[in-house]
């Protein structure tokens, strides 16, 4: 039961663990033979008779989703250079083998000096970011899951959206779920159960582009509702026509007596307004990756 990327299978040698999830491992690998490149492999085995239960949905999305972005081979969407699955037993073991980043930006930032990072360094960082929401959301494909585990830096600077397991090609009829994105980066219309579309990934942006300067999460609620009041304590509580009318939480349910804190205070004109373009309670109103990067905070770099 072979799905090969390639026509030969790649081989590697394992070298570490370096990650450990529920369904298997990631572990780091140098390539044999060839140039020797390190490589990232995700290994997963999937219990059960998956004859019958068949390969999990994230599993499936993952390969399907990195295999068709393959052929574009763009700068900052890591690469797919194989997949594997073997029967073993009553069980699956599937392989992806993945090009290798050393650092996500969570451990990039926990690196940062005191300081913070340069204006410049979160520029290049911000709109590679965007080139490749861009391009996935030309391509029709939500990830759904973007926080900065999930988005890799190379020792040279590249950034490269990585874990495709929550992401979707979107269309009009789609069932969409509402427990996707990690709460912190979670957008307020995912969080009222509303209908969502690629702008919940700008969301997550918006978030991410602010930890840039903080050198930790904006809103680090530890419920959905503790979450929602950290975003109206930054962003102003909404105005009930802004409101989804889809939501099963009506508007009235909200008694808020919020007051607002301005935890950015000190960024320039340019970033701050990209910041709540990007943090717009309204889906509709929020900015798109394209015109993120034709703002005029990009047009010097």
């Amino acid at each position: 039961m072979e799905m090969n990327v390639w026509n030969t299978p790649l081989r590697y040698q394992l070298l570490a663990e370096v990650g450990k999830g529920s369904y298997g491992s990631v572990y780091k690998a140098r390539e044999l033979g060839g140039n020797q490149r390190l490589l990232a492999v995700k290994k997963f085995n999937i219990h059960g008779d998956t004859s019958k239960t068949g390969i999990p949905n994230f599993v499936i999305r993952e390969v399907a989703l990195l295999r068709r972005m393959e052929h574009f081979n763009h700068p900052n969407i890591v690469r797919l250079l194989d997949a594997c699955a073997e029967p073993a037993g009553r069980s699956l073991d599937l392989t992806l083998v993945l090009e290798y980043i050393d650092q996500d930006l969570s451990t990039y930032l926990s690196k940062a000096p005191p300081s913070g990072l340069s204006r410049d360094c979160i520029k290049d960082l911000m709109s590679q970011l965007l080139r490749g929401l861009d391009f996935l959301h030309t391509n029709l494909v939500l990830h759904r899951d973007l926080k900065p585990e999930n988005v890799l830096v190379s020792s040279g600077g590249a950034v490269k959206i990585a874990d495709f397991g929550l992401a979707r090609i979107h269309s009009f009829n789609i069932a969409l779920t509402p427990g996707v994105v990690t709460l912190w980066y979670r957008a307020p219309e995912v969080l009222l159960s509303s209908v969502y579309m690629s702008s919940v990934d700008m969301w997550s942006a918006g978030c991410i582009f602010a930890e840039l300067f903080l050198l930790r999460p904006l809103f680090q609620g530890y419920t959905e509702v503790q979450q929602l009041q950290k975003i109206f304590e930054v962003i102003g509580f909404p105005s009930e026509e802004d409101w989804p009318s889809d939501s099963p939480i009506p508007y009235s349910a909200w008694a808020p007596a919020i007051i607002c804190f301005n935890l950015l205070d000190n960024l320039q004109p340019d970033e701050k307004e990209l910041l709540s373009q990007c943090l717009t309670f309204r889906p509709s109103c929020r900015i798109s990756a394209a015109k993120a990067l034709a703002h005029p905070l990009f047009s010097n770099h």
